[in-house]
């Protein structure tokens, strides 16, 4: 149960800083540098694609 409530901790502030740069490659690195603060590597790579999913989708088409 605590690694679950653990893992949504991690992509709601992946997700909260995501959103911090203007391209996609700042979005992804601003995601995984504070998913690297909460839970380490496993928290990096979930916060990296959280910022980069982010940034492709406020890309203007």
């Amino acid at each position: 149960m605590r690694s679950i409530s653990t893992a949504l901790v991690v992509l709601g502030l992946a997700l909260a800083t995501a959103a911090c740069g203007t391209t996609i490659e700042q979005k992804a690195a601003t995601g995984a540098v504070a998913g690297a603060v909460v839970a380490g590597p496993v928290g990096a790579a979930v916060g990296g694609a959280a910022g980069a999913a982010v940034g492709h989708a406020e890309k203007p088409n």
